[in-house]
C-alpha cells in the first residue's frame, strides 16, 4: 500500500497543523504539502521536551534501551513504505535506502546494548580517607549524567541514518535527552514516517511524549529559534558550512552559550604515495574514481582530491580515474539546488589558476555527471578555494614535484573528516613523515581503501579539526557520539540513598 504523507508535525505525540504549507519536490512520482515549522511551534516542543527531561533522565538504562529496540522494531516495520517514500523524495535508489535503513536500525540496537553494558557512564569512585593528614578526604562519587533537551537537525543526503531517527537522536535517547528534530525540507515525507515510529514506539512504552518532537520546513527563523531556545541544552548538525556557521555563532552568542556539533563539509584527501603508484597506479584510479560517485559523491567522506608525485605513475593513475568517471553515467542528485551548487563548484575550480580539465560534462536539472581536473602543487597552494569542498562527483588530482612537496602540500590543508594514505611497504618512511601531520588535520586516517564507509562501531571518529566539525574532541557516529549529549558530576559524601543507581551498584 502506498504511503501517503499527512503533513503535519509531532509535537509531544500530538499530530498539529499550521497555516504556512509548503509542498515536497521529490525527483520521482507526486509532490505532497506539509505544514511549515514556525518559532510558536518550536517554543511548544522545545517546553514539552523541558518538561519531559527529569523524568527521562532518571529512566534506567535498560528502559532507554528498549526504546531504542522499539524504535528500530517500529522502522523495520514499515519498511517498505520508508523505501518508497525515500527513494521517491530523494532520487536514491531502492537498495541504498534498505542498506541505510539497516545501518539506521542496527545503530539503534548498538546503542542499546552500549548502555545496557555501563561503561559509557566512566563511573569512578575514591573513598573517604578520614584519618589522612593533613587533611582528610571526602567520599567522591562521579558518573556522566544527560545534559537536557537536544535539537537534531537532519541531513540531505542521508534520509534516514544522519536524518530523524539518526546517529543524533540515537545518541541522544540512549543518554536520557530528550529530542527536538528539524526535520530536512528535501524529504520531508520520509522524516513524517520515521517520526511516526518513534511516536509509536513511546506510546507502546508508555513513555512520556515530550521525548520527541519533529518540525517539519519553515524558514530560517525556525531553526535560529530551536538553538536559542533556552531549554536546549545542546544541538547536533550536519549540512553546509555556511548554514552550520550561522547556527553555531547563534548558539555561542545566547545568555547560556550551549555546545553545537556541527559537521560542516570535508575534502577528504587522499595521498597516493610512490611506491603504490608505480606498482598499482591504474588500480588505484579507477579505485578513486568508484569511490567519487558512490552516492553521486554525496558523502561527506567523499574522497575529492588525489595528491600524487608527478611523472608516468601519475599520468597510469590519471588515466586509469578518468575511464572510470566516463563510464558513470548521470544520476540524480538530491535536490536541484545541490544540483546547482554541484556545478557553479565545477565551474569554480575550472576557472582556478593553473587548473587543467581533464573530463567536462554537460550536467543540467538535477542530473548529475562527473567532473576531473589535476591542477599542480605550486598552483594549488596559492588557491584556497581549490580546498573546498563540491558536494558531487568531482575529483581534483594535484601533482607535487616530490615526496618533500607531498608533506608540505598535506600541511596546508584545513579540518577534515579523514586523510588516506595509499601505500606500500616501501612508502613506510614517507608514511611515517605524513602520519603526524595528518592526525593533526583529521578525525579518522586510513591505508590502502577508502574513506566513503563510516562504521558503525565503538572506535569510529566521524568528525575533525574545523571547518570538518565544530567541536575535534566528538563524533557523529559509533558509541563515543553519546558522550556529546552527557556532561560529568560529581557526588561528595553524599549518602547513598540519594545517589544515582548507576552509582550505587558500581
Amino acid at each position: 500500500m502506498t504511503f501517503i504523507p499527512h503533513g503535519e508535525h509531532f509535537i509531544a505525540g500530538r499530530r498539529m497543523a499550521a497555516e504556512e504549507r509548503f509542498y515536497s519536490a521529490p525527483a520521482t512520482g507526486a509532490s505532497h504539502e506539509f505544514s511549515a515549522g514556525s518559532p510558536e511551534l518550536v517554543a511548544e516542543a522545545c517546553l514539552a521536551a523541558h518538561a519531559a527531561f527529569p523524568g527521562f533522565a532518571a529512566t534506567t538504562r535498560a528502559q532507554r534501551a528498549a526504546l531504542l529496540e522499539a524504535i528500530a522494531d517500529e522502522m523495520d516495520a514499515r519498511a517498505d513504505a520508508i523505501t518508497e517514500i525515500g527513494s521517491a523524495e530523494t532520487g536514491l535508489p531502492a537498495a541504498r535506502l534498505q542498506g541505510e535503513r539497516g545501518r539506521t536500525t542496527g545503530q539503534l540496537r548498538l546503542f542499546a546494548s552500549h548502555i545496557l553494558a555501563g561503561d559509557y557512564l566512566d563511573r569512578r569512585h575514591d573513598e573517604a580517607l578520614p584519618d589522612r593528614q593533613p587533611l582528610p578526604r571526602p567520599d567522591l562519587r562521579m558518573m556522566q549524567r544527560p545534559v537536557g533537551p537536544v535539537a537534531v537537525f537532519g541531513a540531505s543526503n542521508f534520509p534516514l541514518a544522519f536524518s530523524v531517527a539518526g546517529g543524533d537522536t540515537a545518541a541522544a535517547l540512549a543518554a536520557g535527552c530528550p529530542v527536538v528534530v528539524k526535520g530536512h525540507g528535501a524529504h520531508p515525507g520520509t522524516s513524517e514516517i520515521v517520526g511516526d515510529a518513534i511516536v509509536a514506539a513511546l506510546d507502546k512504552l508508555g513513555m512520556d511524549a515530550g521525548i520527541f518532537s519533529l518540525i517539519q520546513g519553515g524558514n530560517r527563523a525556525v531553526g535560529a529559534a530551536l538553538v536559542t531556545d533556552p531549554r536546549i541544552k545542546a544541538v547536533g548538525f550536519t549540512g553546509s558550512l555556511g548554514g552550520g556557521r550561522a547556527l553555531y555563532d547563534l548558539c555561542a552568542s545566547r545568555p547560556e552559550p550551549i555546545p553545537f556539533y556541527g559537521e560542516l563539509g570535508s575534502v577528504n584527501p587522499m595521498f597516493v604515495l610512490p611506491q603504490a603508484a608505480a606498482a598499482r597506479g591504474a588500480e588505484l584510479g579507477a579505485g578513486w574514481a568508484g569511490s567519487l560517485t558512490m552516492g553521486v559523491g554525496q558523502f561527506c567522506t567523499n574522497p575529492g582530491i588525489a595528491i600524487i608525485v608527478d611523472g608516468p605513475d601519475a599520468d597510469a593513475f590519471v588515466s586509469a580515474a578518468s575511464e572510470g568517471l566516463k563510464a558513470v553515467a548521470g544520476q540524480t542528485m538530491l535536490t536541484d539546488g545541490m544540483a546547482e551548487a554541484y556545478r557553479d563548484g565545477a565551474r569554480r575550480v575550472s576557472e582556478g589558476a593553473g587548473v587543467k580539465s581533464l573530463l567536462t560534462t554537460a550536467c543540467e536539472g538535477r542530473t548529475a555527471a562527473p567532473y576531473l581536473f589535476e591542477v599542480s602543487a605550486s598552483d594549488w597552494l596559492t588557491n584556497e578555494e581549490l580546498s573546498e569542498e563540491v558536494f558531487g562527483p568531482l575529483g581534483l588530482v594535484v601533482r607535487v614535484k616530490d615526496a618533500a612537496q607531498m608533506v608540505e602540500l598535506a600541511a596546508s590543508f584545513k579540518g577534515q573528516l579523514t586523510a588516506t594514505l595509499q601505500m606500500d611497504d616501501a612508502d613506510i618512511d614517507l608514511g611515517r613523515a605524513l602520519l603526524p601531520v595528518l592526525e593533526r588535520m583529521a578525525g579518522r586516517v586510513l591505508a590502502n581503501g577508502f574513506p566513503t564507509g563510516v562504521e558503525v562501531c565503538d572506535s569510529m571518529v566521524h568528525g575533525g579539526p574545523y571547518p570538518a566539525s565544530t567541536n575535534f574532541g566528538a563524533t557523529s557516529v559509533g558509541t563515543m557520539s553519546i558522550r556529546r549529549f552527557l556532561r560529568p558530576v560529581c557526588y561528595q559524601n553524599l549518602p547513598e540513598a540519594l545517589l544515582p543507581a548507576d552509582l550505587v551498584s558500581m
